[in-house]
């Protein structure tokens, strides 16, 4: 028998919670990324790749749907992909 939930969050606390996990995490990547012995836009670039993948298998894991009223792990797989490609894009447009 699943347990009940006690509490479900309205869309919009759904939304800013995923908004404030998302800040958090971006502040952790970023600051690992600086300590990073490959360079700071290589290790951001694999961090991200590596929240790409955590934000799908947990969005998997827990069911949830595309394109709901309130953002999800989906969502935050978008942003975190957006982030990626603009930081490959700017580190092979950087000389070295």
């Amino acid at each position: 028998m699943a347990p009940k939930t006690l509490f479900k969050p309205s869309p919009r606390t759904a939304s800013v919670q995923v908004m404030a996990r998302f800040v958090l995490r971006i502040v952790i990547l970023v600051s690992f990324a600086m300590l990073g012995s490959i360079g700071f836009a290589r290790s951001l670039e694999t961090l991200l790749w590596m929240s790409i993948v955590l934000c799908v298998v947990v969005a998997a894991m827990r069911r949830e749907t595309l394109f709901q009223a309130a953002l999800n792990h989906w969502d935050e797989t978008v942003a975190y992909a957006a982030l990626y490609a603009l930081v490959c894009g700017l580190s092979q447009a950087a000389p070295a």
